[in-house]
């Protein structure tokens, strides 16, 4: 008897066994942003840069591809400073707008409408599956009077799929 209860004793100290099973998986984006037209400044005066045509320039077009609506959330961040210029001295003050330029579906006509804007920010709700197309103004006014120096200019537009 008492080599049976040492020995149901024993098998109680043992540590349970057991398994774990992994689960995995990858998620793939069903948003996809692609640049369609890649901006352009022009140089109207000595002392402004601008992305509207009627200034010699070219805006960019961002286009966003969505396969589920009601998912995602379209975030455009027009440029608020140059990623690349000359030495500069002296203020840039800048002005941007993004607009609805194309859409693939009649259902997204209240993008535009319905857009909400801050500082340099536009976001825009894609409730529906399809292909919008965002064009992006941008101007840069430099400095009271003064004229930008000659070199190249760059600016970057940011433009996200946030998930909602």
């Amino acid at each position: 008897m008492y080599k049976l209860v040492v020995s149901a004793l024993a098998l109680l100290a043992l540590p349970a066994l057991g398994e774990e099973a992994i689960i995995t998986g990858n998620v793939e984006s069903k948003c996809q942003i692609n640049t369609d037209v890649n901006g352009v400044f022009g140089n109207p005066t000595a002392g402004t840069l601008s992305t509207l045509p009627t200034d010699g320039g070219v805006m960019p077009i961002i286009r966003y591809d969505v396969a589920l609506g009601e998912a995602y959330t379209a975030r455009v961040t027009a440029p608020n400073s140059f990623s690349t210029s000359p030495t500069l001295n002296d203020t840039v003050v800048w002005t941007s707008d993004v607009e609805v330029s194309e859409v693939s579906d009649t259902a997204m006509s209240d993008y535009e409408t319905d857009k909400i804007q801050y500082e340099y920010t536009t976001e825009f709700d894609l409730h529906t599956a399809g292909s919008t197309w965002f064009k992006v103004t941008s101007k840069a006014e430099y400095g009271y009077g003064k004229s930008f120096p000659g070199g190249q200019y760059r600016a970057i537009v940011m433009a996200e799929c946030i998930a909602n």
